[in-house]
């Protein structure tokens, strides 16, 4: 069996573009590519491993805990199924909680307790550091793991609004009329660098280059960044893509 990317995509429900950022992470690589044109195709191992993928991103991973997991050589894949199994289980009676509070709804009754979700996350969560514990322990995660291990709450809170107070200078930078390769952009690509390097781990030109593929590639991302003004992932995207050549 062998697929063009087009055809891979849509089979998958995913987008060419996806893909694309995919391949250049390692998640998935193509099963092969024509030297001639550079056209990318799969095979039926490329639909298995994109399926795994796809498992844990319906259960909202993050595309760099699933590679970490994903390439780990003792990675149980059978073990896996089983745990994602449970929690897609959990998902299921939730959203079912939810239908039927709808109906009593409709019916006047009032039913809070449909939207507690605090048995898939604590689920999840559980599951996904003992994933990460058993099956990936990338150079970068273990850095990560010793820079934020004494952070609190508040510490957290403190870095992740500096991290958007840096992306909201993109969305500044954007509506003023600014292009991606301008002074103004790429400075702010370097600060951009600097902090994630600061407050997470070290963001070297390989990492940043993936992250500003990442932040169009994943919806969550593009999402999260978009709020600063429509456009601006693209917009950092494009600067990251400038600065790493």
């Amino acid at each position: 069996m062998k697929m063009h990317i087009k055809e891979f995509a849509k089979l998958c429900g995913v987008s060419v573009r996806t893909l694309h950022y995919y391949d250049e992470i390692g998640l998935l690589k193509p099963a092969f590519v024509d030297e001639q044109n550079g056209y990318r195709f799969y095979d039926e191992k490329s639909l298995m491993r994109i399926q795994e993928i796809l498992f844990y991103r319906e259960l909202d991973f993050s595309l760099k805990s699933i590679s970490e997991i994903l390439s780990s050589p003792d990675y149980d894949k059978q073990k896996a199924l089983k745990e994602q199994r449970k929690l897609l289980i959990l998902k299921k009676q939730r959203l079912q909680r939810i239908i039927d509070a709808l109906d009593s709804a409709e019916k006047g009754k009032i039913t809070m307790n449909a939207f507690d979700n605090n048995d898939y996350e604590t689920a999840r969560k559980q599951y996904e550091a003992e994933a990460k514990e058993r099956w990936g322990k990338t150079d970068a995660y273990k850095e990560h793991e010793q820079k934020t291990a004494d952070y609190s709450k508040d510490k957290w809170q403190q870095v992740n609004d500096g991290l958007n107070a840096v992306l909201a200078k993109f969305a500044v930078c954007l509506q003023s009329g600014q292009a991606p390769d301008s002074n103004e952009a790429q400075a702010l690509v370097k600060e951009l660098q600097s902090y994630i390097t600061e407050n997470y781990y070290t963001c070297d030109m390989g990492i940043l280059k993936g992250l500003g593929q990442m932040y169009v590639a994943d919806e969550r991302f593009k999402k999260n960044i978009d709020k600063h003004a429509t456009g601006t992932a693209e917009f950092v995207s494009k600067a990251i893509e400038i600065y790493c050549k």
